[in-house]
């Protein structure tokens, strides 16, 4: 006979549909890692000296993959380019649009014909293999690092294609005394 008053019992699951649904999850979250991480945000570390003062060689960053699926890059972001050898991945900041008239004299950026309002720059900006006045052409941007000194960038690669932006740096994760958003 049937007693209510008894408890039931539970079935007993088996050992296999254990490691069966365990082995799932963790396939699940391993493929949910590496969307986010190759299609949403990244994390990188900056290995030259390129960015001085912003950024300095060591800082870990966390790279937005999604900005520029949605949007065009804007003057002042700082971005992570795919440099001419394909492993290389270059931090910069944009400084030119579409369109923009860039010009360099004594040391100095003119966009459109203004003095850029530079504060976070390291030493003095000279043209390197670049003929000026240059008009950045449509679907590029120009980029160069804050050490204007020790920068390879648009100077000498010329204009970036939209295509060839990976992301945007948005967080400074490492030093701990420097966590925190970066402009």
């Amino acid at each position: 006979m049937n007693n209510p008053s008894s408890p039931k019992k539970e079935p007993k699951r088996s050992l296999f549909r254990e490691i069966r649904e365990w082995t799932a999850a963790i396939v699940i979250a391993v493929a949910v890692s590496m969307l986010i991480r190759n299609y949403a945000f990244a994390q990188t570390e900056v290995h030259n000296v390129s960015m001085q003062k912003t950024l300095v060689e060591g800082q870990r960053l966390v790279e937005d993959k999604l900005s520029y699926r949605f949007s065009n890059p804007e003057r002042g972001d700082i971005v992570i380019i795919k440099g001419p050898e394909s492993e290389l991945r270059l931090v910069k900041r944009v400084i030119g649009l579409p369109g923009d008239n860039l010009d360099m004299k004594n040391g100095h950026v003119y966009i459109n014909g203004r003095l850029s309002e530079e504060t976070y720059t390291k030493g003095e900006t000279f043209p390197e293999g670049l003929k000026l006045p240059f008009t950045v052409p449509e679907g590029t941007v120009f980029v160069m690092g804050d050490n204007r000194e020790n920068s390879q960038d648009s100077r000498e690669l010329g204009p970036i294609r939209f295509s060839s932006l990976e992301g945007k740096v948005i967080f400074r994760l490492w030093p701990p005394n420097r966590i925190g958003p970066v402009r």
